[in-house]
Order: C-alpha cells, then structure tokens, then sequence
C-alpha cells in the first residue's frame, strides 16, 4: 500500500523550453525530418502577420446597419410609421472616416416638421457608437409618395 502511494504522490517533471535540446545545424537532419533543427522563430511571421482590416464604411458596413436602426427609432409626428418605413430616408453613407450622410424629403414642403426634423436626424445619428459626424442633405426631387412606403409601413396604416 506504501508502494503504490508513493507512486501517485510523485509528479511527472514539467517540460521546459530551457531544458530543450537545440540540434547543431550542421550535423542535424534537413528541415522536415525527425531530429530536424527547430527554429524558436516559428511563429514570428505568424505573429507580425497584419490581418486585412474590413472597410469602416460602404454600403452593407456594420456602421450603415447600425445608422439605419437609429433611423427606424424615429417616428413622423403625424403618422406612426418610422422615417425609413415610411420612405422618407433616401440614402444612407458612411465613409471610411466614419462619417454618415443621410440624404431624405419629407412628405411635403409644408410639412410641420421640415425646420425640426432634419436637425433631430442629424443628432440622432450622430449620436450612433462609431459615428464621427453626421449630416442630413434634405432634397424635394424625386418627390415623397406613398409608394415609397416599405410593406411594413403600409401594413401598419391599413393600405394592404
């Protein structure tokens, strides 16, 4: 019983990279083979490596998804649809620097909203995690009309 309690009681000795044996390059077999030198570098190239970075950007970016979702939190005062539902949001841009253009109408002109809307637009995306700067470009043509509504929006109003 002692015998075998000696014999769990004992560890194996951890391996250690100093106690390594580097083989002579000269007498050692080539590259490849058992015995072969090994180069302590092996993982320097891997490592120095720079993974392609994916543009910040463009048209489907996470940064775009992400402004298009804080588009749909803002709703037309006069009709409880959201902006981009609505087909009130022509485009949206994001660049590389991280800044988003979102160009938009209104439904008309006269609309009660057309000083404040543009301005609540431009905070809100602006304020989007990642967004350096934002900036509403407000254009009459081609003219808002009810086709440019999504199928969700003309659901949610009764016109399906």
């Amino acid at each position: 019983m002692d015998s075998s309690a000696d014999q769990t009681d004992m560890k194996p000795p951890r391996a250690r990279v100093s106690d390594a044996i580097d083989n002579d390059t000269e007498t050692a077999a080539p590259t490849g083979e058992a015995g072969a030198p090994r180069n302590r570098d092996y993982l320097e190239g891997f490592l120095a490596a720079k993974t392609g970075e994916a543009a910040v950007g463009g048209d489907g970016s996470e940064l775009q998804a992400d402004v298009i979702a804080a588009l749909r939190e803002i709703f037309d005062p006069e009709i409880p649809v959201n902006i981009y539902d609505l087909g009130l949001i022509y485009g949206v841009e994001v660049d590389d620097n991280r800044d988003a253009t979102v160009t938009m109408t209104l439904t008309t002109p006269h609309c009660p909203v057309a000083e404040s809307m543009p301005g609540e637009i431009e905070l809100r995306v602006a304020s989007v995690p990642g967004i350096r700067d934002a900036e509403v470009v407000l254009v009459w043509d081609p003219p808002w009309g009810p086709h440019k509504m999504s199928d969700d929006a003309r659901l949610e109003l009764g016109m399906l």
